[in-house]
C-alpha cells in the first residue's frame, strides 16, 4: 500500500521496481490482488496492464491503521501510544511539535476532541 499511496497509482511492475530486495513478479501480484479484495485498491485497465489506485484517501486509510496499531500494540490506550512516541529515543521532535501535541491533549482534555 505505501507504494501505491506514494505513486498515486502504480502496476505490479512499478510496485516491484520500488521494493529493495528481490520479490518475484507472481508474489507482488498476488499481494496486490489480495488487497483489491479487502476493498483496499482497485484497477483500472491499460491497455494490457492492470493499473491500481487505492480506494481511500491516505489520511482515512492512516487512521484506521492507527486504530489498527492502538488495538494490537497498545490495547486501545492512545495515552500508551502517545507515551510511546513521546519514548522513542530516535524521534527527535522539534519544539513545535510538542507544543501542537500539548494544545491538543489540553483541548481533549476539556471535551473538545
Amino acid at each position: 500500500m505505501d507504494r501505491i499511496y506514494k505513486r498515486g497509482r502504480a502496476t505490479a511492475e512499478d510496485v516491484r521496481a520500488d521494493l529493495n530486495r528481490e520479490v518475484s513478479n507472481s508474489t507482488v501480484r498476488t499481494m496486490l490482488s489480495i488487497l483489491e479484495a479487502k476493498a483496499c485498491l482497485r484497477h483500472e485497465v491499460e491497455g494490457k496492464r492492470f493499473v491500481y489506485l487505492p480506494v481511500k484517501p491516505t489520511e482515512e486509510a492512516g487512521v484506521e491503521a492507527l486504530k489498527a496499531v492502538l488495538g494490537t500494540f497498545f490495547a486501545n490506550s492512545g495515552s500508551k501510544a502517545v507515551a510511546a512516541l513521546l519514548e522513542a529515543s530516535d524521534l527527535g521532535l522539534p519544539e513545535e511539535e510538542f507544543s501542537r501535541l500539548a494544545a491538543l491533549i489540553e483541548t481533549a482534555a476539556k471535551g473538545g476532541g
